[in-house]
């Protein structure tokens, strides 16, 4: 297991997963987009560590979200940005936390918004447990295991330090 306080080798390391699974996969082209927000800082890293061709997209998946009800949150709703045409597509999703697998549901409903794409990867910096929904990273940085009371965020975006707090 790598050590969360050393991001620079979590992402060089998911470099290199990505890279072989785009190789072995025979996924010409792929297109990266980042979740807002952390999702957007590692995707800027990866995307200059794999020399993507295509600019950099993003999501801000608010309007998707399917809690606003259930936490009050009032969104500040950044629009999203696809440079390029997702159909047809080998995309890589990327997001700094994989926990309940929700922002990635909303996050895939919105691409679909946009198109088809011929497939998607899903690339996380740390997944820890508590999933909700049947939701798996292809490239995981790190595993981590916290207790429901914690939470773990991505805090960035120079320098990028992740930060384990008990909740309330």
């Amino acid at each position: 297991m790598n050590n969360i306080d050393d991001i620079s080798g979590i992402l060089d390391g998911m470099a290199s997963e990505l890279a072989e699974l785009l190789n072995q996969a025979g996924r010409d082209n792929p297109a990266m987009v980042g979740i807002h927000t952390g999702g957007v800082w590692i995707a800027e890293q990866l995307h200059r560590k794999l020399g993507l061709g295509d600019p950099l997209g993003s999501l801000d998946i608010s309007f998707y979200r399917d809690d606003f009800t259930r936490i009050g949150m009032n969104p500040v709703v950044r629009p999203s940005q696809l440079p390029f045409s997702i159909d047809d597509r080998h995309i890589i999703l990327v997001d700094d936390v994989l926990h309940t697998g929700r922002t990635i549901r909303a996050a895939m409903n919105e691409l679909f918004d946009y198109g088809r794409p011929a497939s998607i990867l899903l690339a996380v910096l740390v997944e820890r447990d508590g999933r909700e929904l049947p939701i798996q990273a292809n490239v995981v940085g790190v595993h981590t295991r916290l207790s429901a009371a914690q939470h773990i965020k991505l805090l960035g975006p120079e320098p990028l330090a992740l930060e384990i707090k008990q909740g309330s």
